[in-house]
């Protein structure tokens, strides 16, 4: 036929220009390797969502802080206050106090907005924390992740340092009484604690420049380094692959889990969204840091009952236990009360948080990449020793409210600081004692049920009169879960020096619990 045509196969004409615009795209931007990255899986256990949690709080914390960074002004001249809080009308407070003020009575949704970034800073401190704990008790620290728990670890403290900064800029009694610390503590300091006091206050406290100095750390230095570290994490994370708990068909050379799209990027939606809810809530319902109550800051004034948030409060708990003790040397007094619980001490615990890794693998000698996580319960020391710590911070904030504690209870405050006193000391190690022996118990446990089974619940009679349990093998996936464990051996040196000797006999101690 004159006006016949071959016909192509349908689409491949709107198929070319596709293909040329990927190839375009893929010759200047990883195009091709962006599809695998779609592809990459991710586990889907509940705790590996703490990350996601801190990540999204960190998310509302940067959109509503570019909000709140429109109207707050970080000056501190004084002004006779003119807004719509009656009680203060008139009252001489700070450029700083006064837009906070502001803020949370003239500017429309502003008072939402503020509670809102203070709640989602406490939930980001507190996602990190929990995560971190999680990657310690499950080993995840462990070859090839001790630059990322290094990371981690640093955003935990960056979060704390930009958690006090914005706690301290609105200039009212209850910050500027944790200010007041902060003086203190640098005071304490031998040779250069005066020069650095004077260097971050710009003069004699209080000062003028501290709130300004402190604006611009908390919305420009300490973000951008917040930022920066974030994104190298989820790099390493995505490059090193996600851990996974042990099973069926899971190995240290695969990842099972939801794939990057579309599943888990349908859940992680949906998570951010329930962790903006959570927070449009509490911020909305649940009053927090009412600055108007605590009234404008005066050097001459402390705010009575005042508790710092709960990141803080520890290093407020360890100021109230120690006892006083000073040191005259050569006409210079060191004040080891204060030098100790807020210098010395938070230096030494991020120091050992910092070595942990490389300290167990010093003494386990375990060189190898690990991608299955730990169960707590099979490493009992290493549980033991975060059951510990935890009881040493626990302790140290509970001390941070000895005041309220003793007031509420009706109970001596001296009786009860030095019930802490004690408590600090022997609560580690009796916590340290009780979490190795349970979890010795549930390793016993564990090895019953592969052995015998579990209990139904039921008891029978033999024909002889004996009684005896009814028990029901497991299924081979739990016989699995339960088998999979490393058994590693102690260490075994030549005895030629003494560092030999301790690291063989901590090996021991590590492996023995």
């Amino acid at each position: 036929m004159l006006f016949a045509r071959r016909k192509g196969r349908p689409g491949a004409k709107a198929g070319r220009p596709t293909g040329t615009g990927f190839r375009a795209l893929d010759s200047r931007l990883p195009a091709a390797e962006g599809g695998a990255l779609l592809r990459k899986a991710f586990p889907d256990h509940w705790s590996f969502l703490l990350g996601e949690i801190a990540l999204y709080s960190l998310v509302l914390l940067v959109l509503t802080g570019v909000f709140l960074t429109l109207f707050f002004n970080p000056g501190m001249s004084q002004v006779p206050y003119e807004g719509s809080y009656e009680p203060l009308r008139g009252v001489p407070v700070s450029e700083a106090y006064a837009s906070t003020l502001r803020i949370s009575f003239d500017v429309r949704g502003g008072l939402l907005i503020r509670q809102m970034h203070h709640w989602a800073a406490l939930v980001f401190v507190s996602a990190i924390g929990l995560h971190m704990l999680r990657i310690f008790f499950t080993g995840a620290f462990r070859k090839p992740r001790e630059l990322n728990w290094v990371i981690g670890l640093t955003l935990f403290l960056l979060a704390v340092v930009e958690g006090f900064c914005g706690y301290s800029l609105p200039d009212d009694l209850l910050s500027g009484t944790g200010m007041r610390v902060v003086q203190s503590l640098l005071l304490s300091i031998p040779v250069v604690g005066t020069y650095l006091m004077f260097f971050l206050f710009g003069g004699e406290y209080p000062g003028h420049d501290i709130v300004p100095r402190l604006y611009v750390t908390h919305i420009l230095l300490v973000p951008g380094l917040l930022l920066a570290l974030v994104v190298v994490h989820l790099i390493l994370v995505v490059y090193l692959k996600h851990t996974q708990w042990g099973g069926p068909g899971r190995s240290n050379r695969n990842v099972v889990g939801k794939p990057a799209f579309p599943r888990f990027t349908a859940s992680s939606a949906g998570l951010c969204a329930m962790v903006f809810g959570v927070l449009a809530l509490l911020g909305g319902l649940a009053q927090i840091n009412p600055v108007w109550d605590y009234g404008p800051y005066r050097a001459d004034q402390v705010s009575t009952g005042s508790q710092p948030d709960w990141y803080v409060g520890f290093l407020e708990g360890s100021l109230r236990l120690m006892p006083p003790f000073e040191t005259t040397l050569w006409g210079h007094t060191l004040v080891w009360n204060v030098l100790v619980p807020t210098v010395i001490l938070p230096a030494l615990l991020f120091l050992c948080l910092y070595l942990y890794p490389f300290l167990e693998r010093w003494v386990t000698g375990d060189t190898g990449e690990h991608h299955l996580c730990d169960r707590p319960r099979n490493r009992p020391v290493r549980t033991g020793l975060g059951a510990a710590g935890i009881t040493f911070y626990g302790v140290l904030l509970l001390a941070g409210g000895n005041d309220v504690v003793a007031y509420t209870l009706d109970i001596s405050l001296n009786a009860l600081t030095w019930v802490l006193r004690v408590a600090l000391v022997a609560g580690p190690v009796a916590a340290f004692l009780l979490t190795r022996s349970v979890c010795l118990g549930l390793q016993a446990h564990d090895l019953e049920r592969i052995e015998r089974g579990d209990e139904t619940g039921e008891v029978r009679q033999s024909v002889q009169g004996g009684l005896d349990e009814g028990r029901r093998p497991l299924s081979p996936r739990e016989r699995w879960t339960l088998a999979l464990k490393e058994s590693p051996r102690p260490l075994r040196l030549p005895e030629a020096s003494r560092a030999r000797r301790l690291r063989v006999a901590l090996s021991r101690w590590f492996h023995g619990g």
